[in-house]
């Protein structure tokens, strides 16, 4: 019977995001010349289409101090990741006018992908070097000319036991280039929700915390590392200790 009620949400689910998303495209293609119209427009579209999909999944969510997301608009928002849940759920949290930072390979995914790859928000090609740096600059660009927040997710994949990953560097390259505070956001419980590989939805209470802004004005390239480090620290002691790195445990 589960199984049953899973694939009827997951049609409706599918359905909606394919209607909605068709529709989007169609509308983004006639804004190409329109940067920051797009991106505001997709933002919108997130906060329309994720409470369905939430719903979909069956994820029950809770927020804790989510005053603190838009009391700090333009800024850099990370969060851990762990499910597809979260990028719904990054889409509704997410404030109009802030651009999203997506691997590249989410373009393929037909209608959804397809919106976002003309929406105006970040596709990074990880295995490209030069092409990541450039997308990079392009990110700061717009946050210069159109006061952009970011959200990004900087271990850079899911994890799969929802345990946190090590964070890649990005997003404090990005707050020295911007001088944005980061805004720390840790969903938990989500992988157990919508599991990595899965469209098996699992009646979960999702909780999302988002925690004080780490002021990034005095951050440099000298010490980025420091910062990258101290970081990962702060995010490890917020989480509870099922999301905590195992290595962790054993030191």
């Amino acid at each position: 019977m589960t199984r049953i009620v899973n694939a009827v949400r997951f049609g409706l689910g599918l359905s909606w995001v394919l209607a909605t998303s068709s529709v989007l495209v169609t509308m983004l293609i006639f804004m190409l010349p329109f940067r920051g119209a797009r991106i505001r427009l997709c933002n919108m579209y997130g906060k329309f289409v994720s409470p369905f999909v939430l719903w979909m999944c069956k994820a029950n969510v809770v927020y804790h101090d989510l005053d603190r997301v838009d009391a700090s608009h333009p800024a850099i928002y990370i969060s851990n990741h762990t499910s597809v849940t979260d990028i719904f759920l990054a889409m509704l949290l997410c404030p109009v006018g802030g651009v999203g930072i997506a691997k590249k390979e989410i373009a393929r995914v037909p209608f959804y992908g397809w919106a976002y790859a003309l929406s105006g928000h970040l596709l990074v090609d990880r295995e490209n070097r030069e092409k990541a740096i450039a997308g990079m600059k392009d990110v700061v660009a717009a946050v210069r000319k159109h006061g952009t927040s970011i959200w990004i997710w900087p271990e850079g994949t899911r994890s799969r036991t929802g345990r946190l990953l090590p964070l890649k560097k990005g997003f404090a390259h990005l707050a020295i280039a911007t001088g944005l505070p980061i805004v720390p956001i840790l969903v938990l419980d989500a992988h157990k929700n919508w599991p990595k590989k899965s469209f098996q939805f699992v009646e979960t209470t999702v909780n999302v915390h988002v925690l004080e802004p780490i002021d990034t004005s005095s951050w440099t390239i000298e010490t980025l590392e420091q910062h990258v480090d101290q970081t990962y620290q702060l995010l490890c002691d917020a989480l509870p200790e099922r999301h905590r790195p195992l290595q962790l445990e054993a030191s």
